[in-house]
């Protein structure tokens, strides 16, 4: 453990919606929910506006519909959420060169390489608000929680404590009177199963947790999570702040609609899946050996297949043909409502020669009726609610909603106020994306 509080933990509060809330002038104050808007989409993240309705992330988005009805349901843009990301992590390594992004809006910063020569807690106090601030400024008004601690779980769990637009630092010496109060949940790791584990042995605090001994838990929940939980209880971390956060994987994967049984369709899914795969590989000058299979049934179980290559690749091709291969081993005859295509094994170089003398398949022709089926998913997927758009006479706005052949959009941008909404026929020539379609 270090003596001085120097890991610092930043939290962008309900990043995507806040996005969406600055750029959509008519949306700020009001709830505001991002994810999937199909019927069996999910939520990614809702404004504070809509928690208070007890919208939370990952609930399936027809619950929080029905919680919220009022609620504008965005199906994302993550452009802007990348371009706002790239900012808010520019300006955390400008502090120090050992900054570890845990995702678009979470990251934690080693002070202990910054160049603050003072690190008691009055001082990274005065600096994590001065942060905030900067944060603010940077992203247009943004808001952050962060939390300064001895450790990498300690600053975590501050950044908790006070949300949103908080700060917490822990002083040396302070940390398990924190933790001990606290349910076992809070530790990373503790999931429902661990929890439940824990309960029977009659662990529900991180006090009760602490007079555990290390055999006992091992005996529970295991040897790699038992001898993790035991260390953490006593807040014993000991992790660096790691600069470079390798990706483990690259995949793509969608949920659809309605469930898709015809197989030529589910082979046209999946060889779109695998195109786009592949082109985020090469985007990273990367390539992989394995390729997984991810499918989720009508009855909502869940299945992976993976297949390891003699070497990396970035083929379409022969991801595709790989994907497909453990398609078929699976009963998809009852329905698929979610298909993905990933690839691991990552390397910085690519064996063009893998498949040397292996004869290269054409791509199979679609009929006119899975051509019709595959083009019925694009309009879904094209005016989602939330895409920026412009129109040649009326300007920038965001598409409000649609279906029927119209689509509504509202005409506004982050520094013109709340703007006039109009409609348009969806094929109008005059109205069109500024960005790509996002994904579902």
């Amino acid at each position: 453990m270090r003596s001085d509080p120097s890991i610092l933990h930043i939290d962008l509060d309900a990043f995507f919606a806040a996005v969406e809330q600055r750029d959509k002038p008519s949306l700020r104050g009001k709830p505001v929910v991002v994810g999937g808007i199909g019927g069996r989409g999910v939520v990614a993240t809702a404004s504070y506006e809509a928690r208070a309705f007890g919208v939370h992330s990952a609930m399936p988005t027809a619950e929080a519909r029905r919680r919220c009805p009022n609620a504008a349901f965005l199906a994302g843009r993550f452009h802007a959420y990348r371009e706002t990301s790239q900012i808010v992590m520019s300006l955390l390594r400008e502090i120090s060169p050992l900054v570890e992004p845990l995702s678009f809006d979470e990251a934690f910063v080693d002070l202990a390489a910054s160049d603050l020569t003072d690190l008691s807690v009055t001082a990274v106090s005065a600096f994590g608000l001065d942060l905030k601030e900067r944060l603010a400024d940077a992203t247009g008004g943004l808001t952050s929680s962060v939390g300064i601690g001895t450790s990498k779980f300690i600053a975590k769990i501050a950044s908790e404590l006070d949300k949103p637009n908080g700060m917490v630092v822990i002083a040396p010496g302070m940390e398990q009177d924190l933790l001990r109060p606290m349910q076992v949940t809070v530790i990373p790791g503790v999931g429902p199963a661990t929890a439940e584990n824990l309960r029977r042995i009659g662990v529900h605090t991180v006090a009760e947790l602490e007079s555990i001994s290390i055999e006992e838990l091992v005996r529970v929940i295991g040897k790699a999570q038992g001898t993790n939980l035991y260390h953490l209880a006593r807040a014993t971390d000991d992790r660096p702040v790691v600069a470079e956060r390798e990706a483990k994987s690259i995949s793509v994967e969608d949920t659809y609609e309605t469930d898709h049984v015809d197989r030529r369709i589910l082979d046209a899914l999946v060889e779109r899946q695998s195109v786009k795969v592949t082109e985020r590989l090469r985007k990273a000058r990367m390539s992989g050996r394995t390729v997984t299979l991810k499918v989720r049934l009508h009855d909502f179980s869940t299945h992976t297949r993976s297949a390891t290559l003699p070497g990396p690749t970035d083929d379409a091709r022969t991801v595709n043909r790989v994907a497909k291969s453990l398609l078929a081993e699976l009963d998809t005859s009852g329905g698929v409502r979610l298909l993905g295509v990933g690839v691991s094994g990552l390397a910085d170089w690519i064996q063009d020669d893998l498949f040397t003398g292996t004869e290269d398949v054409p791509d199979e022709e679609l009929d006119d009726d899975t051509e019709t089926a595959l083009a019925a998913l694009a309009p879904r997927r094209y005016w989602l609610p939330g895409l920026d758009v412009v129109h040649e006479e009326h300007g920038q706005g965001w598409v409000w909603g649609s279906g029927r052949g119209v689509v509504t959009v509202r005409f506004e941008t982050a520094t013109s106020g709340p703007g006039r909404v109009l409609s348009f026929a969806a094929d109008d020539p005059a109205l069109r994306a500024l960005q790509p379609a996002p994904e579902e």
